[in-house]
């Protein structure tokens, strides 16, 4: 029987995905298509039409996917982002999903699903109210800088390493 959530669906979806997180990492997105996931992955293209109605519905719950699995490791976090052991977190994860993240940022989800949270709040008390808006945009730029060289650089520095580049770089101002 072929119910939506079924095994062998979810392992179909799986298999799909997977191989266009690979074919992502050495291709543009205009340049896969559906044969090149389905020859690799060793399925037809009905069970690719099956899931998916082309490659950027695929693109878009391969989003939707990266964005709850990231918003699920803080959801017992009260202080998401504003401490040192947040971004410890956050650093574990991207080192331990790699491919993830280079396509989070090769497909420009940063632009829209920012991968920080800044709170206002704490910064109108360390910058006394002014520029807010600003501090935040830089914070958030230099946060996804600093993800994006850790990443080029096949995050040779540990999780722990990252989380004090940060506190220098933000001294006094992270919890």
């Amino acid at each position: 029987m072929n119910t939506p959530n079924n095994k062998r669906k979810r392992e179909s979806q799986e298999k799909i995905e997977k191989t266009f997180l690979q074919l992502i990492q050495k291709k543009e997105v205009e340049d896969i298509t559906v044969s090149d996931i389905c020859k690799i992955a060793k399925l037809n293209r009905s069970t690719f039409y099956a899931n998916y109605i082309d490659i950027f519905d695929l693109i878009e719950k391969v989003r939707v996917r990266m964005i709850n699995e990231y918003a699920n490791l803080f959801l017992n976090d009260r202080n998401v982002g504003q401490n040192p052991y947040s971004y410890l977190i956050m650093f574990k994860h991207i080192k331990e999903n790699q491919i993830f993240y280079k396509t989070y940022f090769k497909l420009k989800f940063d632009t829209t699903y920012p991968i920080t949270y800044y709170d206002k709040e704490l910064a109108m008390q360390f910058y006394n109210g002014k520029y807010i808006d600003y501090h935040c945009e830089f914070f958030k730029a230099g946060i996804s800088a600093i993800i994006k060289k850790w990443l080029d650089n096949n995050c040779k520095e540990s999780p722990e390493e990252m989380v004090e580049i940060l506190t220098s770089e933000y001294s006094g101002k992270l919890k």
